[in-house]
C-alpha cells in the first residue's frame, strides 16, 4: 500500500483526528533518540548501548549464555477466577503474546512459532504490542514475520499497539485476521452470553490511549478485560472497573540479577507490577515478560514467556 493509501485506510478505521494525531507524533519523533523531554527518550535508538551491553556481556562469559537463554521460551499458566464470569465461559481460555519484536534476529520467529505450536488448545490469542525491534523505519520485515506467526495463532485474535509499532501496520494486520483495538472494545459471545474485551493504543509513549473511549460501551454488571502494551495505566483501569488487565512492554527487566530482580522496567510503577500477576483496587493484572527481546538479545535471570490465563467462575460451596 502507498501512504496515501494506508492514510486513506486509517482514517476510514480511527476516524481522522486519531489516524492523524498517532501519525503526526510518529513522523515528528520517529529517530530520534532526545526529543521534546524525557518522555521521546527511547534507550534502543541510543546505538553505543547495543554495544555496551554485548561486550559487558561477553567479557563476564555470559553473551553465549544470555543468547540462549532469549530463545528458551516458556509457556506459564495463569488461573484467573472472575466473580462475574458466565457459566459458559468457564474455562475460556486465553493465549496471551507480548513484546515479539520479531525483526531483531532470525531465532526469534522460529522460537515462538514451535512454542504455540506445541499448546494445548485455547479460545482466543491476545497481542499486547511492540511487533518490531526498532521504534521507527521500515515496516514491511516485522508485517511479514507476524504473517508467517499468525498462520499458527488459532482464529480468533486480538491485538494492540505498543511503543514501538507504527500505526501504518494496523491495515496489513488487520488484514491478517487480527482485530486491532484502539481505545475500542469487542464483545465476545458463547452462545447468549457475553464478556467484553477493550484494548487502548499505546500509553508509554505515543500517549494516544483512550480508557474513557474504550470502556464507554461496556455493560458494568459484565466481565470486562483490558489489552494494554504498558501496565502504566492500573490505576485508570481499575477506576473503570475493568476485571483483568493483560499487557507486557517491561521483558520483566530482561537483563535481571540473581533472583530475578529487574535492573530496570521501563516504566513508572511499582516494582511487583514488572512481571507476572498483580492486584490493584480489585482489578487482576498480568504482566507479560514477553516472548522476544529488545535492544540486544540477551536474557538474564528472566526467561521469555507466553501466557495462557483461564478464566474461572469462583468454586460453589
Amino acid at each position: 500500500m502507498t501512504d496515501s493509501d494506508i492514510l486513506a485506510a486509517l482514517e476510514a478505521r480511527l476516524g481522522h483526528v486519531h489516524a492523524k494525531l498517532r501519525l503526526g507524533i510518529e513522523q515528528d519523533h520517529e529517530a530520534r533518540v532526545f526529543g521534546e523531554g524525557i518522555r521521546f527518550f527511547h534507550l534502543e535508538n541510543w546505538y553505543s548501548v547495543h554495544s555496551l551491553i554485548r561486550n559487558s556481556l561477553r567479557f563476564t562469559g555470559l553473551l553465549g549464555r544470555a543468547r540462549r537463554n532469549a530463545l528458551s521460551i516458556q509457556v506459564r499458566e495463569h488461573a484467573v477466577t472472575l466473580r462475574r464470569l458466565p457459566p459458559a465461559f468457564d474455562g475460556y481460555t486465553l493465549l496471551h503474546l507480548s513484546d515479539l519484536h520479531l525483526d531483531i534476529n532470525d531465532g526469534t520467529l522460529d522460537a515462538i512459532s514451535r512454542s504455540v505450536r506445541e499448546l494445548p488448545p485455547y479460545d482466543a490469542c491476545v497481542l499486547t504490542g511492540d511487533y518490531r525491534a526498532r521504534t521507527y523505519g521500515d515496516i514491511d520485515e516485522t508485517l511479514r514475520r507476524l504473517e508467517r506467526l499468525r498462520v499458527h495463532l488459532g482464529e480468533t485474535v486480538f491485538a494492540v499497539l505498543g511503543n514501538h509499532d507504527s500505526v501504518r501496520m494496523v491495515p496489513a494486520i488487520e488484514a491478517m485476521g487480527v482485530r486491532v483495538l484502539l481505545n475500542e472494545s469487542v464483545p465476545i459471545a458463547r452462545g447468549d452470553q457475553n464478556i467484553y474485551l477493550a484494548g487502548i493504543d499505546d500509553a508509554h509513549y505515543f500517549r494516544v490511549d483512550s480508557i474513557e473511549k474504550a470502556a464507554e460501551a461496556l455493560p458494568l454488571d459484565a466481565v470486562r478485560i483490558l489489552l494494554s502494551h504498558t501496565p502504566e495505566i492500573y490505576r485508570q483501569a481499575a477506576c473503570a472497573e475493568f476485571d483483568l488487565m493483560l499487557c507486557g512492554h517491561t521483558h520483566g527487566g530482561q537483563i535481571c540479577l540473581p533472583g530475578g530482580y529487574p535492573v530496570t522496567l521501563d516504566a513508572r510503577i511499582p516494582r511487583r507490577l514488572g512481571r507476572g500477576r498483580w492486584d490493584y483496587q480489585g482489578m487482576i493484572g498480568y504482566t507479560s515478560a514477553g516472548a522476544g527481546t529488545s535492544i540486544v538479545d540477551v536474557r538474564l535471570n528472566c526467561p521469555p514467556e507466553i501466557t495462557l490465563h483461564r478464566l474461572h467462575r469462583p468454586a460453589t460451596s
